[in-house]
């Protein structure tokens, strides 16, 4: 089923670097591609950009490339002028670019802390900034933010900066979808919990089997997981969905500290 038939959709983030874990924003330009969309693969490096874009086009579909650095404004400008000259039109846009933000606040410093909420935070604001115009011209469209559980509870790792830009996230998708409602413009926010992505492939074995054991599914997730959710969203089945944050987590986010320990504890002896 062509879900996406005729849309366009910028996604984020979606070449890819690694070649064993598939990433969020290349899983999810696969798919909205597999839909019928036609994708604009945002990336800074374009080997791994065309990865993304031979998959797409190996499969049948329809994408093509933009490099750049999306912490700049300009490049945000110009990425949304490309989508549309490209494709005469815009009706989905994917904020899924991310880097990592190791640190407690006495470890950080002000360098790294700058480039991941330039890079996790400010790329969305940007971009958006640009794209809702496109989006109200053509009659609305849907705009899906990827955060994560470390932007809702508290210390799910050391990492200040990549928790304040996804916390950042999820309180602008909420006022963005306020404000532009009546554009018929959706904006909606995914969280996901314990991914085994090509973000996290570097995690050994044994803190992966602990990642499984935290959320009431007693699984890590995977990136086709995430881009389910977005094609979901992207799509007129979402059409009365806006402002929502949905956590994609195996039921980590519904449980409290009692049931994560437990959950962790179960398959021990000493439990």
């Amino acid at each position: 089923m062509d879900r996406l038939a005729h849309k366009v959709a910028i996604v984020t983030g979606s070449g890819t670097r690694s070649t064993n874990v598939t990433g969020v924003g290349m899983a999810t330009a696969k798919l909205f591609a597999s839909h019928g969309a036609s994708v604009l693969i945002v990336d800074m490096n374009e080997s791994a950009a065309k990865i993304t874009e031979k998959a797409i086009h190996d499969a049948g579909g329809q994408a093509s490339i933009f490099i750049g650095d999306v912490a700049k404004e300009s490049v945000c400008k110009e990425l949304v002028k490309t989508a549309v000259a490209r494709y005469g039109k815009l009706d989905i846009l994917m904020n899924s670019v991310a880097i990592g933000g190791p640190g407690t606040v006495t470890e950080i410093s002000e360098d790294f802390w700058d480039r991941v909420l330039d890079v996790d935070l400010k790329s969305m604001v940007f971009i958006s900034k640009y794209a809702v115009p496109e989006m109200a011209r053509g009659g609305g469209g849907s705009i899906i933010n990827i955060s994560s559980v470390d932007g809702i509870r508290a210390a799910m790792t050391r990492n200040i900066p990549y928790a304040a830009a996804k916390g950042g996230m999820i309180s602008v998708t909420r006022a963005m979808a306020v404000h532009h409602g009546r554009e018929n413009i959706r904006v909606n926010c995914i969280a996901p919990g314990m991914l085994h992505s090509s973000m996290t492939e570097a995690v050994d074995d044994r803190k992966r089997e602990i990642r499984r054991k935290l959320a009431p599914l007693g699984t890590e997730g995977r990136a086709e997981d995430i881009a389910m959710a977005a094609t979901f969203l992207a799509s007129e089945e979402a059409r009365w969905i806006t402002g929502v944050l949905l956590p994609v987590d195996a039921g980590l986010m519904a449980a409290g500290p009692q049931s994560l320990l437990n959950n962790i504890l179960e398959d021990y002896e000493y439990k």
